[in-house]
């Protein structure tokens, strides 16, 4: 083999999935369509994505928040509430209920929308323990920042990334997959991170049933200028005109930022015209405005599709290969992310031969139902912002009626934050099946702190040392309690993603270790 794994495509998942795969032992490969990096959204919102709890959980574990942090445009960190800012958000919730409007005081937070309807920082319910889960906020980065941050860990790790190659072909047998880039290579496996057009997926024969667009909406930030420019109000948000939706805005560098969003008709061919982001606002917005030069733009559909499967034989896909839906709710990176940070570990333990190939299965198992939830989650936003007529703003006051509540509000933003998110794992301890807590140790560290080398942990908390010890190879044995709970027995299991496989005392351990990481060097 030239190589353990072949990954098409050098975006954020392709890029996470080489670096995850290249810290498990395997020699990877990233072939990259573009022959140089793409950025056209270096500036502005538009190259702008939210980065939600498991994503910032699993950045946390590999020691790479603090560089997304920093180069985030906006963070909403839990340990940034403070029981101060908490008082002012409850002060405000007094004020708004003591005025005759119910209107929030000026300069009050918005903390995330539903189909454009925002939610209310003052409304957050944070007695609710997902609430104040470390971690449970997101924040915001560029997506060109984002690829730099995760190209250099690739890179620092060992991956080659081979640009202007793209892949035309493949095949796969038994034993291994032969790609097709310019050149031919031989490698274990191949992994398409390679987009919505995917020809990884499109050569591989997996179906990707789903529905067409019903809308096709336009991003740019321009010059603007004409009568109607005076009609444009920056503070509205996204606004119903008599032929789709839109919303306007300044971004840096005095540009104007403009979102339409219009029935699907026919696709212009190539860029993105001045001409083009023109007739697009006018049409929706009925409004005499000129725009006099693009900077950046882009177009996009609603369609939304899933692949059948994510794996046949030695072929998986993560990332759009495998979903493409709207991008309303802003769930679509960290949905890529968290295939690359569930698939990395188990095929680099495949590679290694520590587990078969079975072991893949479960990430099929585990990360399609997600993608689901999130395409019906976009589905649902899609539908409530593009219907227009009084039936729709009737069901849009209904909404933002029920986003103004605490009960309401607290489940979208749990929802958006991805708290909710969890995988049915075989174990009786409610622990089982969800992400562990960064907590502080009896020793001093943390428990996110030892997952740096990308390997399971086992928390000794007093129960299973003996029996993780015979896992040592690939399994780092901690031995400490959480400082919280020093008193009490309990130890975790932890998968390299940071998922909980086991917790006791109790029965289990060895076949959750087994299942997991394969048989011990001991038997």
């Amino acid at each position: 083999m030239d190589y353990d794994v072949v990954v098409a495509g050098a975006g954020p998942v392709g890029l996470l999935l080489a670096a995850e795969l290249r810290l498990g032992g395997a020699r990877v490969l990233v072939l990259e369509r573009d022959a140089e990096v793409v950025r056209p959204w270096r500036v502005g919102s538009m190259g702008a994505r939210s980065v939600n709890t498991p994503t910032a959980a699993a950045l946390h574990l590999r020691g790479l928040l603090p560089a997304v942090s920093a180069a985030a445009l906006s963070w909403f960190d839990p340990k940034q509430v403070t029981p101060e800012m908490q008082a002012q958000f409850q002060e405000a919730a007094r004020q708004a209920a003591a005025s005759k409007d119910g209107s929030p005081p000026p300069g009050l937070p918005f903390v995330g929308h539903f189909a454009g309807i925002g939610v209310r920082a003052d409304r957050l319910d944070f007695e609710d323990p997902e609430m104040t889960a470390e971690l449970y906020g997101s924040g915001v980065v560029a997506q060109q920042d984002l690829e730099d941050i995760l190209a250099a860990r690739a890179e620092e790790l060992g991956v080659e990334i081979r640009r202007g190659a793209a892949v035309t072909g493949f095949e796969a047998d038994e034993t291994g997959v032969t790609v097709e880039a310019g050149t031919s290579v031989r490698a274990g496996w191949l992994v398409g991170c390679d987009g919505g057009r995917s020809t990884v997926r499109k050569l591989s024969g997996i179906g990707f049933p789903g529905v067409d667009a019903v809308f096709l909406g336009r991003q740019a930030t321009v010059d603007i200028a004409g009568a109607g420019i005076e009609g444009l109000d920056e503070s509205a948000g996204w606004q119903h005109g008599p032929g789709g939706s839109y919303t306007v805005g300044g971004w840096g560098g005095g540009d104007t930022r403009v979102h339409t969003v219009e029935p699907i008709g026919p696709i212009p061919d190539g860029e993105v015209t001045a001409e083009e982001i023109e007739a697009s606002l006018r049409r929706v917005s009925g409004l005499d405005v000129a725009v006099t030069a693009v900077h950046t733009a882009t177009r996009y559909t609603d369609v939304t599709r899933q692949a059948e499967t994510y794996r046949r034989g030695r072929v998986l896909l993560a990332g759009d290969a495998a979903h493409v839906h709207s991008p309303a709710g802003g769930q679509g990176l960290n949905l890529g992310l968290g295939d690359a940070f569930g698939l990395g570990w188990r095929l680099a333990a495949v590679v290694r031969g520590d587990v078969p190939a079975d072991l893949l299965d479960s990430y099929v198992a585990e990360r399609h139902p997600i993608g689901r939830w999130v395409q019906e989650w976009s589905m649902a936003q899609t539908a409530l912002s593009l219907e227009q007529g009084p039936r729709a703003e009737a069901l849009r006051t209904v909404v933002g009626q029920l986003l103004d509540t605490r009960d309401g509000a607290t489940f979208v933003v749990k929802r958006i934050a991805g708290v909710w998110q969890h995988y049915d794992l075989p174990g009786e301890h409610p622990l089982v099946g969800h992400r562990a807590p960064d907590l502080p140790l009896t020793d001093g560290s943390t428990l996110a702190s030892h997952f740096a080398s990308g390997r399971a942990v086992f928390l000794d908390g007093g129960f299973g040392g003996e029996v993780a010890a015979r896992w040592a190879d690939r399994l780092t044995v901690v031995e400490a309690r959480v400082a919280a709970f020093a008193d009490v027995v309990l130890s975790a299991f932890v998968r390299p993603d940071g998922y909980v496989a086991w917790a006791g005392p109790g029965e289990g351990l060895a076949e959750a270790l087994q299942a997991w990481l394969g048989p011990s060097a001991r038997g």
